[in-house]
């Protein structure tokens, strides 16, 4: 054995108690809250916590094994939000999470959001120039649920009155569409996120056939001149739906290159670190499908001329590249600043 393995042996014997002391305790408050510790514990907490931050130290200076380390940093992170971390009601929660913590990250996340975007982005493009290319390919892609009596064989009067909601039973038959479009999209985007775990190849799958699924439809209506009319309908809400699933397969993509590419760490610290940014990622998709879903059951029935539907689309998408690229900037760098200067006192 080593000099430098004799040394990292004898500093974890002397301080692994304290470790799993401050697990113990950890364990306890995070299952049933701070409020049920014993009086003892409740005393023992800072001490601990301080002991961590100085084993994290020292095991920082002498090179410990990168797993130790991990472990240290993620107990005294854990630590730390029981001493310090603000106690809030469900609003005050409710406020944080959407304020800072969503688009945080989705901030975190923005290279596998890009990365979902493209493969969607491609299965559009896939569908849509092979079914402009001989018409057979609509029936691949498109079930006859999603079809909803859209085929090859509609006229541009059929089509664009279903566009327009207008005719008899055109409303009524854009409504199960739509309904059947939205429960599509949403399903796609939760798969995504369980599916990570997967090693990634089913996300991008998914992602590549809601691509071919919009591609067919949108090449189905350019043959018939419907181009503007069709993609201001599907933009209205879809720049919102459609960013939700995207946003979703972000968040599979997360886990699935903490597994795959788990770099210095090991797979399992990356997943629980990554873990929690696609949950909140998810939790926060709620929110854009519920959003997606009043535009759908009300915008997109008030509101028939195209311009009119670009116009909300535009802004209702602008809106939430502000809210990804700056909400919560400001008061998540004061947090952390503070975190770290208790930190550093402790």
């Amino acid at each position: 054995m080593t000099a430098e393995n004799l040394k990292s042996y004898a500093f974890r014997r002397e301080r692994e108690a304290s470790w799993r002391d401050l697990e113990d305790i950890l364990l306890k408050a995070e299952a049933r809250g701070s409020g049920r510790l014993t009086a003892k514990q409740l005393l023992q907490l800072p001490g601990l916590y301080r002991s961590a931050l100085s084993s994290l130290s020292v095991a920082r200076g002498i090179s410990l094994d990168v797993n130790a380390v991990s472990y240290l940093e993620s107990l005294a992170a854990r630590a730390y939000l029981q001493i310090y971390g603000v106690r809030t009601g469900f609003w005050g929660g409710f406020a944080d999470f959407f304020g800072v913590g969503f688009p945080a990250a989705i901030r975190r996340a923005k290279w596998h959001i890009l990365a979902s975007a493209l493969f969607m982005a491609l299965g559009v493009v896939t569908s849509f120039f092979l079914t402009l290319g001989n018409e057979d390919w609509f029936y691949t892609f498109i079930s006859d649920d999603m079809a909803q009596g859209r085929t090859p064989a509609s006229t541009r009067g059929e089509l664009l009155e279903l566009l327009n909601h207008s005719g008899n039973g055109a409303s009524e038959a854009m409504y199960v569409f739509a309904t059947f479009l939205f429960t599509h999209n949403a399903a796609i985007g939760m798969l995504c996120f369980a599916l990570g775990f997967a090693f990634g190849l089913p996300v991008m799958l998914l992602l590549f056939y809601n691509g071919l699924t919009l591609g067919a439809l949108a090449a189905l209506h350019e043959s018939h001149g419907l181009s503007l009319e069709f993609w201001a309908w599907i933009a209205i809400h879809g720049s919102t739906e459609l960013l939700a699933v995207i946003i979703c397969g972000g968040a599979g993509l997360l886990l699935a290159t903490s597994l795959t590419f788990p770099g210095t760490h090991s797979r399992l610290a990356n997943l629980a670190l990554n873990g929690r940014i696609a949950a909140r990622i998810i939790m926060g998709a709620v929110l854009l499908f519920f959003v997606a879903g009043l535009l759908e059951g009300g915008g997109r029935q008030l509101v028939i001329e195209p311009s009119w539907r670009y116009l909300i689309a535009a802004l209702a998408l602008a809106g939430w590249l502000i809210y990804f690229a700056h909400a919560g900037k400001r008061l998540a760098g004061k947090h952390n600043a503070g975190k770290a200067g208790k930190a550093g006192h402790g």
